[in-house]
């Protein structure tokens, strides 16, 4: 692994930059010139930049929802001219971004396919590390958390109007909060006195709702709940799932799509998604695959790969990541991308 300057690299280190582009590598070679990757989490642009200075003859969209992050990394990759075409939006939008906008990235995409796409899932870096943004429950903020803070509702919203099923049913499936009742009451009796504005209400109130017990050996209070209302915030689980198919459906034949999750609710799901997808459909007992059910995809990746200590010392925000790659091995009936 080569050394970063941080510093020059927009105060973000891209996450196993270099082991994402050895998977992508045999489909971008094998497309050539017509080489399309998509890079579903923009944020920075430091995958981006690295895979545009790695494969000469790719091209890359960039997608994010945040329209600080884009302009900033388009900015970045601004000596790259046409190879690199900048799409806010969130990740599921891509294929209406691929058929509606124009650009010769875009034409490649529609005639040839994509040779590679990455998503790197949760909160960018960027966003950790911008206060104001509401992200960090170590500092104290505006209860934000949208991804694109120009639409959709705030994690304030969420505290201040759902009702306690509700509020519970989110701590506990995207934050596997052991405590999401007893917060959802405590919620509700607070916001009675007053609604949550900032971060710094909300920590104290975990703090005294979550025993001492579980405070001293279940790292900070505030993490789960946390995760959970940026999922719910800009409905994360639900574009992931939008996602896989619409990617796949994407991949010309050899190419290769990379999820990196960063907790469980994620990986679950790329899981359970590239499983179905790798598996034959064909009943159980017969001795070959029957017509149009052998599977068009197989896993790159043995299990979920991890980051190595030496990846996690130069940059600790890779210590949770689970990497999980599939490669298009057949078309679907009357498919082009050959």
């Amino acid at each position: 692994m080569e050394n970063f300057d941080i510093e020059a690299n927009h105060g973000h280190v891209p996450v196993m930059r270099d082991r994402m582009a050895d998977l992508l590598r045999p489909a971008v070679e094998k497309l050539g010139e017509n080489a399309v990757i998509v890079d579903g989490t923009l944020g920075a642009g430091g995958h981006t930049e690295h895979f545009l200075k790695t494969f000469p003859q790719a091209c890359v969209i960039g997608i994010d929802r945040d329209p600080n992050a884009l302009a900033s990394a388009t900015e970045r990759l601004r000596p790259f001219g046409d190879r690199f075409q900048p799409v806010q939006t969130r990740f599921d939008g891509l294929s209406n971004a691929i058929e509606q906008e124009e650009g010769v990235v875009m034409e490649r995409a529609r005639e040839y396919g994509i040779a590679g796409a990455l998503f790197d899932l949760g909160v960018s870096s960027m966003q950790l590390d911008q206060p104001e943004r509401g992200f960090a429950y170590k500092v104290d903020a505006p209860l934000d958390m949208r991804m694109d803070p120009t639409k959709g509702i705030t994690a304030a919203d969420v505290l201040n109007t759902y009702s306690h099923g509700e509020l519970a049913h989110v701590l506990k499936a995207y934050g596997d909060e052991r405590f999401a009742g007893k917060i959802a009451s405590a919620v509700l009796r607070e916001r009675e006195k007053e609604p949550f504005t900032t971060s710094a209400r909300l920590v104290e109130l975990l703090y005294a709702t979550i025993p001492a017990a579980t405070r001293r050996t279940g790292g900070h209070p505030a993490k789960r709940t946390f995760q959970a209302l940026r999922v719910e915030v800009n409905g994360e689980l639900d574009a992931l799932k939008n996602v896989i198919p619409m990617i796949c459906d994407r991949l010309a034949l050899g190419g290769r799509v990379v999820f990196m999750s960063y907790q469980s609710l994620e990986d679950k799901i790329v899981k359970k998604a590239l499983a179905d997808l790798t598996q034959s459909k064909t009943p159980p007992g017969l001795p070959m695959d029957l017509p149009g059910t052998a599977p068009k995809f197989t896993l790159v990746t043995r299990g979920a790969e991890t980051a190595t200590e030496a990846e996690i010392a130069e940059n600790p925000r890779s210590a949770p990541v689970r990497v999980r790659a599939a490669e298009r091995i057949a078309l679907n009936d009357g498919g082009d991308f050959s």
